[in-house]
């Protein structure tokens, strides 16, 4: 199984916290025991030799000038014996023969470091019964008559456990054991201490951006200090002004130009009163043929471009009313059937050819604003007719609570990067469509209608291609009159 690394930045500050501080404790505790190993095995092997070599000096002069191996073995168990509580074996090999004593274990290689020197030798090994100090000394002679030393060809080899030393060692170990851990649980208080200074910062800083993030642009946090963590937070509270003062000139552009269009839009809605009523009294002369094919020709298209004039000035008041709140629900319980057909009936759309309903056997009964939800289907069934391909499919179908209904086209569908804007305000997907037959309005207001009646409306394509368009009305019957 992986284990899993803490994700959250508190447990990863201690956690290197403690880290630090064990591998602190690891490093001291490894030097200390270092120096305190060399220092015991020196002193060990400091006082061996020297102990040695003052009990040479004492014995060598009680040796006769040739002696034997049964005076050299003598000489080894006096030394044996001087050694009392240290339990050191000693050995003495001449001119490099054969060891006379107790002392094992001695290397050829100490054997010949010491055989033709004058300096004494000594190296720690571990056998399998432990750790032992050899030693190779070699022993002077002094001339009785000059009294100058000379060598003798006798080598004295010790042989010394540090049985003694190890435990003190381990013991050692043991105590810079017992240290570190307590030393490493203290070191979790200053580590949690020093997590939360850190992150109470970080922590306000994260209270403030959700406080942003929700809309409140005045949030503004006191700087504490003078390091990165102030640094920051004077940086917080400068980009904080920066947005409310971007916010505030943006909100007050946006409310001078949608106030900038209801008076326009009020204001055209007189004049083009008159034009209309004009250009439908020269409509009929030019239809009856009374007027010159010239001028019947400018008159048409006058009377064309005065009507998308005035639906276009209707669809900026209607919206005006949306911004400024104005706008109400004129609730009615109708049928789901009546309110499609009626909407296909009043603009002329014909089924099959134009239009396929698929409705429910079972006729539900909904509570809208019919004469808005016609203007939502409206909206979505030309833009379905003019952007996609014949014919539009209607399929409507009741939901637990809702009412579903969906207006899918055969076209190419809305590109990718258009569909997050479709239902935005004079958005266009193709930008070299400078000049449409509708305001940029509909699916605006669309959208606007249906979030009057707390519904849904979502654009999507089709996998096997064409725009698909989704209206959700929730149960306003159920929700007003519960059973």
């Amino acid at each position: 199984m992986r284990c899993a690394l803490p994700r959250g930045l508190r447990p990863r500050l201690v956690v290197a916290f403690l880290l630090v501080a064990a591998l602190s404790a690891l490093i001291t505790s490894a030097l200390t025991f270092r120096q305190a190993r060399g220092a015991i095995l020196d002193r060990t092997q400091n006082s061996a030799v020297q102990d040695l070599r003052l009990q040479v000096d004492s014995l060598v002069p009680n040796l006769p000038p040739d002696p034997t191996d049964t005076d050299l073995r003598t000489f080894t168990r006096q030394l044996d014996l001087a050694s009392g509580s240290q339990g050191r074996h000693t050995a003495v090999s001449r001119n490099g023969g054969s060891l006379i004593g107790t002392a094992d274990g001695i290397g050829d290689v100490l054997r010949a470091a010491a055989k033709n020197g004058t300096t004494t030798f000594y190296e720690r090994v571990e056998d399998p019964g432990g750790p032992r100090l050899l030693i190779g000394m070699p022993v002077d002679s002094t001339d009785r008559r000059t009294g100058v030393g000379k060598p003798s060809g006798l080598v004295v080899y010790a042989v010394l456990s540090l049985h003694g030393e190890q435990a003190d060692i381990s013991a050692l170990i043991t105590a810079a054991w017992a240290g570190a851990v307590p030393a490493l649980a203290a070191a979790v208080a200053p580590a949690l201490f020093a997590a939360r200074r850190v992150l109470r910062p970080v922590r306000q800083l994260r209270t403030a951006a959700e406080r942003i993030t929700s809309g409140a642009l005045d949030t503004r946090l006191d700087v504490v200090g003078n390091d990165e963590l102030a640094a920051l937070t004077d940086t917080f509270n400068t980009m904080a002004a920066t947005l409310e003062r971007d916010d505030a000139e943006l909100r007050r552009m946006e409310a001078n130009a949608r106030r900038f269009a209801a008076d326009v839009s009020h204001e055209l809605r007189t004049p083009l009163a008159a034009m209309t009523a004009v250009t439908d009294a020269l409509d009929e002369d030019a239809r009856s043929g009374t007027l010159p094919a010239d001028a019947a020709e400018a008159v048409l298209l006058i009377s064309d471009e005065t009507r998308k004039l005035a639906v276009m000035v209707e669809d900026l008041m209607e919206i005006s009313r949306f911004d400024a709140g104005a706008a109400v629900l004129d609730l009615d319980d109708v049928s789901l059937r009546t309110v499609i057909h009626k909407t296909l009936q009043l603009r002329g759309w014909r089924e099959p050819d134009e239009v396929i309903t698929e409705l429910p056997e079972a006729d539900p009964r909904i509570r809208i604003d019919a004469r808005r939800i016609d203007v939502v289907l409206a909206n979505l069934i030309s833009n379905a007719l003019r952007h996609g391909a014949a014919p539009v499919t209607v399929r409507a179908r009741a939901a637990p609570g809702a009412v579903v209904i969906e207006v899918a086209d055969r076209g190419p569908g809305v590109p990718d990067d258009a569909l997050p804007h479709i239902f935005d305000r004079f958005h266009k997907a193709d930008a070299a469509r400078t000049r449409s037959e509708g305001s940029g309005l509909g699916l605006a207001i669309a959208r606007e209608n249906v979030r009057l009646h707390h519904g849904t409306l979502f654009a999507a394509n089709l996998p096997e291609g064409g725009a698909v368009f989704t209206l959700t009305l929730p149960d306003r019957r159920a929700q007003e009159d519960p059973p």
